[in-house]
């Protein structure tokens, strides 16, 4: 069905839905590539304006990619709770902002409301929303997860610990995982992306973290993020697998681009259960997305950047996963152009995420021919810190070695802990001051020579 709003003395027409939601999306060149981007800030603000007196019972009743023709939507709308609905399904998309920013939405109403809200109303509802409003509605969610320790916890900030390698050699890993244990890092994950997809290289770099796990009995998880088909591979093998990693999407088009679809999903969670691995909760799966990947695949069916990004969070949040994060700059300029459009991203990403019930980080990051820059990402780091992210990344110097992107460094984590008075999960602050890493104030000790972690490092 068509929308319209009137400007002085000419009418903006918006022939469907997924038109209005492109249309009101701030500026950014992914959407600008794609031909749905608003052509002038006026037709924006128009959109924006219809937007706002949207009923929200309007995205049940109108898909933006056909429930016939794919199964993201229709797991969007089967899985829809009525009754977590009920509060808010009198209001508009405006309406909805407003809620959500007065003192009536606490962590315990935003949680009731998670499985009411689908992706397409939360893409919606922060379109209108400025920076600091995406912040503060963030701030206010809590997303509790555990595996072998407790992720997300109120006063807390979790690091990824990426010890990437360009060819995989386990010394060069070894190394960089002992540097971000000294540093603090690594209570969200130790996470390896490989330069190869074989599943022998894969089984060899799980089996060296976990054997650096149990001889210090850290109390964390590893993962290498290889594709799901490696690690169930892995998995038959008798590797011992912690998570069960993939790049995911928000149509069923752009996930078979990554090779999967919801079955072999289902069958990696399981897989990953099955395992019984974890020793303070059964969250098994680790998912990252980002804007434009749809886009980039030729598969978002005429559906803005961000609303497909956000319904990869319904795909998500099906599997109960440990972690989410948004690498949100990592595809590049052509759907990211520069640091204002990077910023905006990720706090979009991040608050979505959190108000559809995910553990959300963010890869605060970016390609080195996008117009951005290290200030850029110190912004973006901080604003999230304020947002209550969930987990950030840990990377030596902040550089990419393997991935050739810019990322977030072990101090930038320590900066964002220092500032925003964070702590790392409970369980892992504890064993780093067993190993005499950190005081009981949350500072970190000078490490000397002669710590055992080197000594047993070879280093």
């Amino acid at each position: 069905m068509p929308f319209h709003h009137r400007v002085r003395n000419f009418t903006y027409r918006f022939d469907d839905l997924r038109t209005l939601l492109a249309k009101a999306t701030p500026l950014r060149s992914g959407d600008e590539l794609a031909g749905l981007s608003a052509q002038t800030a006026e037709e924006r603000v128009a959109a924006r304006m219809a937007l706002a007196d949207l009923p929200l019972k309007t995205f049940l009743n109108e898909a933006v990619v056909p429930y016939e023709s794919d199964e993201v939507t229709r797991l969007i709308l089967d899985t829809h709770d009525p009754e977590a609905f009920a509060p808010v399904a009198h209001l508009t998309v405006g309406d909805l902002r407003n809620y959500l920013l007065s003192d009536l939405a606490d962590a315990e109403t935003l949680k009731s409301l998670r499985m009411g809200l689908t992706p397409e109303m939360v893409s919606a509802v922060t379109k209108l929303m400025r920076h600091q409003d995406l912040i503060t509605v963030a701030a206010r969610c809590e997303v509790v997860t555990r595996f072998r320790n407790t992720i997300g916890l109120k006063g807390r900030l979790s690091t990824r610990l990426q010890p990437n390698h360009p060819t995989d050699d386990p010394q060069g890993v070894a190394a960089g995982i002992v540097d971000g244990l000294f540093y603090g890092s690594g209570d969200a994950v130790i996470g390896i992306n490989p330069a190869t997809d074989h599943v022998r290289t894969v089984i060899r770099l799980v089996e060296m973290i976990d054997q650096i796990r149990r001889r210090f009995d850290i109390p964390t998880q590893s993962c290498v993020l290889s594709h799901i088909t490696t690690t169930l591979q892995a998995i038959e093998l008798g590797a011992p697998v912690d998570l069960v990693f993939q790049s995911i999407g928000g149509t069923e088009a752009v996930n078979a681009s990554f090779g999967v679809n919801l079955a072999l999903l289902q069958e990696g969670w399981e897989a990953g259960r099955s395992l019984n691995r974890g020793t303070v909760g059964s969250n098994v799966m680790y998912f990252e997305t980002g804007q434009g990947s749809a886009l980039s695949a030729n598969a978002h069916h005429g559906v803005d950047q961000q609303t497909c990004e956000v319904r990869a969070y319904a795909v998500a949040r099906a599997f109960d996963p440990l972690l989410v994060n948004s690498v949100v700059g990592f595809i590049g300029p052509e759907y990211l152009y520069d640091g204002k459009q990077i910023i905006r991203a990720g706090l979009e990403d991040h608050c979505c995420g959190k108000l559809l019930g995910l553990p959300m980080g963010v890869d605060i990051c970016y390609t080195n021919h996008a117009e951005a820059d290290q200030d850029d990402m110190d912004t973006l780091l901080s604003v999230l810190g304020l947002a209550g992210v969930t987990f950030i990344m840990g990377i030596p110097g902040a550089d990419d070695v393997m991935l050739h992107y810019q990322s977030t460094s072990f101090h930038d984590a320590l900066y964002l802990r220092n500032q925003c008075n964070l702590r790392p999960a409970p369980e892992f602050e504890s064993w780093l001051r067993q190993m005499d890493l950190m005081t009981p104030e949350g500072r970190l000790l000078p490490v000397r020579n002669h710590h055992r972690l080197l000594q047993a490092a070879g280093l």
